[in-house]
């Protein structure tokens, strides 16, 4: 009775949390329900949730706390009770034909989790979960409803099979991979055959699709099929973003399949004989056919099954009223890009009827582009195919004509006029403009310039009479509505006209084609200079980040380093505009920068890539030669201001702008130095803007009591400095040219940066970049710290390093912020920390030692506050944020090296905090991570192998070393020996049952543990050896004593390398022996180290 009553209260907060409109009736039962699944008994409670409730909702809670409970890396669940739990699911579906859908699928991924999680497990020497097909085949030979069931049983383990989980990784990839090559092995075949066989059964009726349970059956068959032909085969789990250059590595035992005709004939025919989004499931099948591994045919076989393959392409296009459903036009259009990238263009023009084929595709490719509203995110694929065909023409060696220069300028001419007459629509609806997705553009622009090079003087005979006819009109035009309409056609002409250009890095070209770009690069430049002459009265946006890409691609094509003095593009240039050389374009084109930074301030797209140019102008070694000699750098270096520049006023727009602020620096910076040298009063001159800056602020943040003390131009003046400062030393890469920095911002500038961070702690608009530039001054690059012998320099920086790391550090510890606002707010600012005393440690400019021998307390400072801010992170936050853990593990490995005595002194809490991160990111998917622990954890276990061998050894100890004092760490250790105990555990799991990718770093902790914990590892070895099967204990005992043969009680180098040697041995043989058989980790090993 009292059970009776527990599910009506747990159908009742169900209701209430699912369908109550009050939020705190929903908080409330949601509390309610935690406690219901963190409970001791759940598993009871469930099962009686599940056989009595009425509510679906209920149903709902019961199959999710079991997932939940299942999945737990620490569950209890034996072998028998989770079999037990399986064959209750399965009961329960078969049973229960009326259940809501989301409770059938929650119950289907219950089951898939189950199966993937137990599939080693076995019951009296049987792989139990193994006997999927038998205990799904009464679903199979029931009704449309259970048949159904059965197939989305198969389809999702199918799934579950070939995602890695948050419980695969928590757990071990390799054993996940284990299990899918296993599944792969020995059902996956057969779930495939059975999905064909279904299907063609029921191609052979006559399909009603008018039944709701017809169609759910053939989805779910599809579903089957595609999840069975998208498995991650061979374990590269191929990013799904790279669509089009996916291979399905089929195994050679489905080869027989493949080779039969009535495969792909299946799948053709019920794409035309079944309606809707099932037309799109039966060609994303047919996308996955396309894509088979070449090799899995012999030359012949390969024809024929392309020839069936096109001929089914072919009956589409001759039919494509079931295009006009978005879903089958998409995967239409992905199984024409897989045709390409699968096959070669050789191979494609030996097809039959290949000219009506290719013909037909460029009628399809172009009405598609002249239908720009429809499916957009389609014609990315259309293109594809169009672009590797044009690419591959060179490697042709068939003697069939291949026809692409009939049909390629067809369309590039339909993709430059639909973009051009997609415009006026687009500004008359107040549509959202494609020109807005700029990668999306950027992306098709690529394409369409490869496409545009067949056939070159079509191309450009086409874009060169829109062109003019376009710029014609817009010179004249007058009426607004108008004038934005041919802006947005001047924009797209401009972005394909630096396509164009673009395209020439791509395919072998030759002079009448440089001259033909000549013709388009005149009228850019044309364009450019009527633009800019009315830019008083205001400009065009999306036009001048046409103009910049533009720029962009003619950099790459006809500036620098490789490029021909005598191309034809400057005689043209010569003859139209008197640009007869290189160095007067690039007169034209720092103008145009000028120009840009002067009028578009407020625009941080502009300003964003105006400067990308710059930098990238400035990067090359001859190229930035020839723009020091220029008068309009000259013109820059000099009147590098808020008058000239607008944007670098304390007055300007957003944080966006202030950030583009380095990037000047940087491009500034470079060309500062080319003719620099150890000129100090040119350094001087250039930094006068700046050192004005800064003394306007002095005053200001020096006394409290100032009333313009914190204001907000002063906060916005000290932002702006911190972002040109590291722009600036970030060029500054030589020693003569840092230490002219060096000297100038030390010791008052310094000062008031460490003041701006007192005042404005808690905002990371200021905090942020000063912190970034301090990082910047401490890192040594190109050994540009490497100061003179009496140089107190490095000392100095270290101590302003340490202040700015201690003012900001003490502060921010003050300040709470929500879980949503901490890495903004701290985590950021803190990995920044992290990360100036990671680089000034790592810098070897500063000798450490005398910061204690003379009383210097900078060390001592910035080592304790990187303790404090540690322990403000929670465990969870350091692996969670990449940039917080490739700092503080990096740092950490560096202190492991160099300070021990420091680590050694720490309290417990931070020690054992240290221990347990060092834990986890032994595991970490970080590889870097990873190889930073085992070297961190390697100092330790050295560190410590050293003390207590010297405190327990009977050898003469060394009178001149210093007894250490207030050795914590190692006082912690012997008090709570597990700690050691369970990461020598996690390392020899990480050896023995993962894919260990850095096995020798592994390798080198790992003997320490075991010298410092010889009981532990003997107990670890027998309960391994105890696990196996009897006949297999033996030779594992064996391998055990292989790793240790030979291994002396010392951590000399010549004893490491022995032992790594047996370790690679010994991991070979223990992969060897798991390949055919299950072995798992003992218990012990999988338990996370607590503290």
């Amino acid at each position: 009775m009292a059970e009776e009553q527990e599910v009506i209260q747990i159908e009742l907060l169900c209701k209430q949390l699912y369908e109550s409109q009050d939020p705190a009736l929903r908080d409330q039962a949601e509390i309610a329900v935690v406690l219901f699944q963190e409970s001791p008994d759940t598993l009871s409670k469930c099962q009686a949730l599940l056989e009595r409730a009425a509510s679906s909702y209920s149903q709902l809670l019961a199959t999710t706390t079991l997932s939940k409970l299942i999945s737990q890396s620490n569950s209890s669940l034996s072998v028998q009770q989770r079999l037990d739990i399986r064959n209750y699911v399965l009961n329960y579906l078969a049973t229960r034909p009326k259940l809501a859908t989301f409770v059938v699928q929650a119950l289907v991924s219950l089951f898939a989790s189950i199966t993937k999680l137990s599939w080693f497990d076995m019951v009296k020497e049987e792989y139990v979960f193994h006997n999927v097909m038998n205990d799904i085949s009464s679903f199979l030979q029931g009704p449309a409803e259970l048949c159904t069931i059965g197939v989305q049983l198969l389809s999702q383990l199918v799934v579950e099979m070939n995602q890695v989980s948050d419980v695969d990784i928590s757990r071990s990839f390799g054993k996940h991979r284990k299990i899918a090559s296993s599944f792969r092995d020995t059902q996956l075949f057969e779930m495939f055959r059975l999905a064909c066989s279904l299907l063609s059964s029921a191609r052979g009726k006559s399909l009603d699709l008018t039944d709701e349970r017809q169609q759910a059956l053939l989805a779910a068959l599809l579903r089957l099929a595609h999840n069975c032909l998208t498995f991650d085969f061979i374990g590269t789990t191929v990013d799904e973003s790279a669509d089009d250059l996916c291979t399905v590595q089929i195994p050679s035992s489905w080869r027989s399949t493949f080779l039969e005709a009535g495969t792909l004939e299946l799948f053709f025919e019920l794409y035309h004989s079944v309606s809707g989004s099932l037309g799109g499931l039966a060609l994303a099948c047919l996308v996955q056919l396309t894509s088979v591994r070449r090799s899995l045919f012999s030359n012949s076989e390969r024809a024929k099954f392309l020839n069936r393959l096109t001929a089914g392409v072919m009956r589409i296009l001759d039919d494509t009223q079931g295009l006009s459903d978005p879903s089958n036009y998409h995967e239409f259009c992905r199984l024409l890009a897989r045709l390409k990238s699968n096959y070669q263009l050789g191979e494609l023009v030996m097809v039959d009827n290949y000219p009506r084929l290719i013909e037909q595709i460029a009628k399809f490719t172009v009405q598609s582009l002249q239908m720009w509203q429809f499916a957009p995110n389609s014609v990315h694929y259309l293109l594809s195919l169009w672009q590797r065909m044009v690419a591959s023409v060179p490697y042709v060696k068939a003697a069939e004509p291949h026809l692409l220069e009939t049909y390629a300028p067809g369309v590039t001419a339909a993709y430059v006029t639909s973009r051009l007459d997609s415009v006026a629509v687009l500004v008359r609806e107040g549509l959202e403009d494609p020109l807005d997705e700029v990668g999306t553009v950027q992306q098709q622009l690529e394409q369409v310039s490869v496409i545009g090079r067949c056939e070159y003087a079509k191309t450009c005979q086409l874009l060169v009479a829109h062109f003019d006819r376009a710029a014609a009109a817009y010179s004249v035009e007058t009426n607004p509505q108008q004038i934005l309409i041919l802006q947005g056609q001047l924009a797209w002409l401009v972005y394909t006209i630096g396509a164009a250009v673009g395209g020439r890095a791509a395919l072998n070209t030759s002079e009448d084609n440089d001259a033909m770009d000549g013709e388009l690069v005149c009228r850019v430049l044309q364009l450019m200079n009527l633009t800019d002459s009315r830019l008083a009265n205001g400009g065009c946006e999306k036009l001048e980040l046409a103009m910049m890409s533009f720029f962009e691609q003619f950099r790459k094509i006809y500036v620098g380093e490789q490029v021909q003095k005598n191309s034809k593009v400057y005689r043209r240039l010569s003859e139209v505009l008197g640009l007869s050389d290189e160095i007067q374009l690039l007169s034209v084109i720092m103008r145009k920068i000028i120009t840009n930074l002067k009028y578009w301030g407020s625009s941080e797209p502009i300003i964003s890539k105006t400067l990308g140019l710059l930098s990238d102008l400035s990067g090359g070694y001859a190229c930035v030669r020839k723009l020091i000699k220029l008068e309009e750098v000259q013109f820059m270096l000099t009147h590098h201001t808020a008058e000239h520049f607008p944007f670098l006023g304390s007055g300007a727009g957003g944080s966006a702008e202030m950030r583009c602020r380095s990037m000047l620096y940087t491009a500034l910076g470079r060309l500062l130095m080319v003719e620099l040298g150890e000129d100090e009063q040119r350094f001087l001159a250039f930094m006068m803007p700046l050192t004005a800056a800064f003394e306007n602020i002095v005053g200001l943040l020096s006394t409290p009591e100032n009333p313009m003390y914190a204001t907000d131009d002063a906060k916005k003046t000290l932002i702006g400095l911190a972002r040109d400062l590291r722009g600036l030393a970030f060029a500054f890469n030589t020693k003569t040219t840092y230490m002219m920095l060096f000297d100038w911002i030390y010791p008052l500038y310094l000062k008031v940066l460490v003041r701006g961070v007192e005042v404005w702690f808690s905002e990371p608009a200021v905090t942020t970049p000063v912190l970034k530039l301090a990082a910047e001054l401490a890192q040594n690059r190109n050994q540009r710290l490497h100061f003179d012998v009496s140089s107190p320099n490095g000392i100095l920086l270290f101590r302003e390093l340490s202040n700015i790391i201690c003012a900001y550090g003490s502060r921010i510890l003050t300040i709470e912020v929500s879980k949503k606002q901490m890495y903004a707010m701290k985590l950021k600012g803190i990995s920044l920390c992290f990360s100036i005393l990671k680089a000034a440690l790592c810098g070897n400019y500063a000798n450490f030692g005398v910061f204690r021998l003379y009383g210097d307390e900078a060390l001592d400072n910035a080592l304790n506050m990187f303790v404090k801010l540690l322990l403000s992170i929670p465990q969870s936050d350091l692996l969670d944020y990449p940039k917080l853990s490739q700092t503080y593990y990096v740092l950490l490995e560096r202190l492991a090296q160099d300070h021990m005595p420091f680590l050694a002194s720490l309290q417990p809490e931070p020690t054992l905090y240290i221990l347990a991160s060092v834990s986890k990111g032994l595991t970490a998917l970080d590889t870097s991570v990873c190889t930073g622990c085992c070297a961190t954890l390697d100092h330790i276990v050295t560190y410590l192998f050293k003390q207590l061998v010297q405190k327990t050894s009977n050898k003469v100890s060394n009178p001149r070393l210093p007894e250490e004092s207030n050795n914590m760490f190692i006082e912690v250790l012997q008090r709570r020996p597990e700690i050691m105990q369970q990461l020598l555990a996690t390392v020899l799991n990480v050896i023995m049952f993962e894919e260990c990718c850095n096995q020798w770093s592994m390798s080198r902790p790992l003997l320490g543990l075991v010298l410092l914990n010889e009981n532990h590892f003997a107990r670890l070895r027998a309960e391994l050896i105890a696990q196996q099967p009897a006949d297999r204990q033996h030779q594992l005992a064996l391998w055990f004593d292989g790793l240790m043969a030979g291994v002396e009680r010392n951590l000399l180098t010549r004893n490491r390398d022995r032992f790594t040697q047996n370790l690679s041995m010994f991991r070979r043989d223990i992969n060897d022996l798991m390949k055919g058989t299950s072995v798992s980790s003992p218990q012990s090993v999988n338990d996370m180290m607590t503290s």
